[in-house]
């Protein structure tokens, strides 16, 4: 099943997304995001070793949901399904990185350039990926 257009414009115009991603056992785990578009593809960007992206690698069903900052979700918000994956590294993907920069503006900006400072002090390296979203669910 596709995803119809003015649903998927919804969620990609929304300023935070609830993306729901899926455990082993079933259970939806949701967790809001940044997400953009990238010609009809959705996405996002995510530390590696965060949870969404370990679940993304053993099932690439998501559920989106147009969410707040923090992410609560309207008791009428819509639903979309669609398919997630791990497209690579976020150094490697200048389209979504792009994209997000596009919409997020100097807030994008001020998040990844706190978070490089943070690691520098750290010592840890900077290891996100791209997550791309399908409307094919």
């Amino acid at each position: 099943m596709t995803v119809p257009d003015t649903l998927w414009r919804e969620i990609s115009a929304s300023p935070f997304v609830s993306l729901g991603t899926y455990r082993r056992n079933g259970a939806l785990v949701s967790v809001p995001v940044w997400i953009a578009r990238d010609g009809d593809e959705l996405v996002v960007t995510s530390e590696r070793t965060t949870g969404k992206v370990k679940r993304l690698r053993n099932d690439a069903r998501v559920t989106l949901r147009p969410c707040s900052r923090m992410g609560a979700v309207d008791p009428d918000a819509i639903t979309v399904e669609a398919q997630g994956r791990i497209a690579g590294p976020a150094t490697d993907d200048a389209r979504a990185d792009h994209a997000l920069r596009r919409k997020y503006g100097l807030q994008y900006r001020a998040i990844l350039g706190f978070e490089s400072l943070v690691r520098r002090v750290q010592r840890k390296p900077g290891d996100r990926v791209i997550i791309r979203i399908s409307r094919s669910a």
